[in-house]
């Protein structure tokens, strides 16, 4: 029978802080998260490390009652199944879950993963020795050395990393891999921007951040849905945490354009009465063609002030407070005996 656990934590111990959490996002990749489990079981066996497993299903179509892993495990103790009351998506699916895990699930650490196998379970370890070289003070992200995907997909993803380092100043170099401490996780939980972006949540909350280089993996089964359509939008949640910074950084530039446009209106009305050059028709076609393009900026400008002004008045989802209306059930399908 599922149980749905909401509320605030119980009190911290030493045994719930002696835990590790690995989070994996699910939406119709239970084949691959099968294959993905005993892998990551061996991996953390051979580290003498061990964690429970909490599979946030972001309301699947396919979900079936148990998982046909195949092969018994050792380092993993359990396996919970959080279900979502409706789909939202990969980067709010892991919001949900971080929230969730900050205010029931007390633990030393959370691991942030996908289920698809790109994602190393090799590298886990690695993360984990990271976090305990600093103390459980900073968020450890896995920096990619080399990805795997195809070369149209992996140009399109240069040009975001662009145009995201041209419009904040801040460069992409991490995704969802990483680790999170649990003091930190419980700081986190009441970002609003995680409901957009996790990584880029983390980044504008000026959390402590260590970079580990790893390299990504290949799926396990099935097809990537990751495409053109799903990377502009995954680019534009990204962007969107850092709406502030866009804002700032656009009406500086519009108002460079304002100065440039008017030193050019000064130059030609100069030229037009203070020189004896005379071009029909050139004077006044100049002075209409800087002016609309003066007005147009002007309005601009007073658009992005209104939209940061805006944002920042706004209501804004805070996963502490608010993820218990997205969460359908938890449930336990599998525990070590």
């Amino acid at each position: 029978m599922a149980v749905l656990l909401l509320g605030s934590p119980e009190p911290e111990t030493t045994f719930w802080l002696a835990k590790d959490v690995i989070l994996i996002p699910i939406f119709n990749d239970w084949e691959s998260v099968a294959l993905l489990i005993p892998q990551l079981d061996r991996s953390l066996s051979t580290a003498k490390r061990t964690a429970e497993i909490i599979l946030v299903d972001d309301c699947s179509g396919a979900r079936p009652d148990d998982l046909a892993i195949g092969e018994p495990l050792s380092a993993i103790t359990s396996i919970d199944v959080l279900t979502l009351a409706r789909n939202l998506g990969h980067q709010r699916a892991i919001a949900i879950g971080l929230a969730y895990v900050a205010m029931r699930r007390p633990c030393r650490a959370v691991v942030v993963m996908d289920g698809d196998g790109e994602d190393l379970p090799s590298d886990v370890p690695r993360l984990l020795n990271a976090f305990d070289q600093s103390e459980g003070k900073s968020v450890v992200f896995a920096k990619r050395t080399r990805r795997s995907e195809d070369a149209m997909f992996a140009l399109f993803y240069r040009l975001y990393r662009v145009a995201h380092w041209v419009l904040t100043g801040i460069r992409v170099e991490v995704g969802n891999f990483s680790v999170v401490p649990y003091a930190v996780l419980r700081e986190l939980a009441v970002v609003s921007e995680m409901w957009n972006h996790y990584a880029a949540a983390v980044t504008q909350a000026r959390v402590p951040r260590t970079l580990v280089p790893t390299v990504r993996g290949k799926r396990l089964a099935g097809q990537a849905r990751m495409n053109f359509v799903s990377l502009v939008a995954h680019g534009l949640s990204a962007m969107s945490v850092f709406a502030d910074r866009i804002g700032v950084r656009l009406l500086a530039m519009t108002g460079i354009l304002v100065s440039l446009l008017f030193i050019a209106l000064v130059i030609t009305v100069s030229i037009r009465f203070l020189t004896d050059i005379v071009i029909p028709g050139w004077t006044t076609l100049g002075l209409g063609f800087l002016a609309v393009l003066l007005v147009q900026t002007a309005i601009l400008s007073m658009v992005f002030m209104f939209m940061i002004q805006m944002g920042r008045a706004g209501s804004s989802f805070i996963p502490a407070r608010d993820y218990a209306m997205f969460v359908d059930s938890v449930r336990r399908v599998w525990e070590k005996t």
